[in-house]
């Protein structure tokens, strides 16, 4: 029986590993539900979700301006995904263009994960790297993927 090698193998060796879409390699569907959450979708709901923390909560609630709002926007922003994903697997911007943060087995993220994932995104560079499967170093790290939900 032949079995392919696993991607990193192929990719270490220079061969080409052969993809179809984003996902494939890791059994999600091409497209709808489950499918892997593409690039356009990740960044609204980050944009929603930093408008949110850095407007709605920092400056109006909170009322803190000046060069402590974006410390403080990013703080909430940690602490928002911690809590949301570690509870329903999205966050308010994921909820309002359908996607989610799932293991790769399909489940909950463990806290653990969630944590990971986190400090890895606000630092920025870690969410920007992504491979074919479209999961930046925080998911890779985490061990997570996003998906849509629809």
């Amino acid at each position: 029986m032949s079995k392919e090698p696993r991607w990193t193998q192929t990719w270490l060796s220079g061969t080409p590993a052969v993809q179809a879409y984003p996902g494939e390699r890791l059994g999600l569907p091409e497209q709808g539900k489950g499918s892997v959450a593409r690039f356009g979708r990740r960044l609204a709901a980050l944009l929603i979700d930093w408008l949110i923390c850095a407007w709605a909560i920092t400056q109006w609630l909170l009322n803190i301006k000046g060069p402590d709002a974006a410390w403080v926007t990013m703080g909430i922003l940690a602490l928002e995904y911690i809590l949301l994903v570690g509870t329903m697997g999205m966050t308010f911007g994921m909820r309002l263009v359908n996607i989610r943060v799932v293991t790769l087995a399909g489940g909950q993220p463990s806290p653990k994960s969630v944590l990971i994932r986190t400090v890895l995104l606000v630092l920025a560079i870690p969410a920007l790297i992504f491979d074919k499967d479209q999961r930046g170093l925080h998911d890779r790290s985490a061990g997570t993927v996003v998906v849509r939900e629809k």
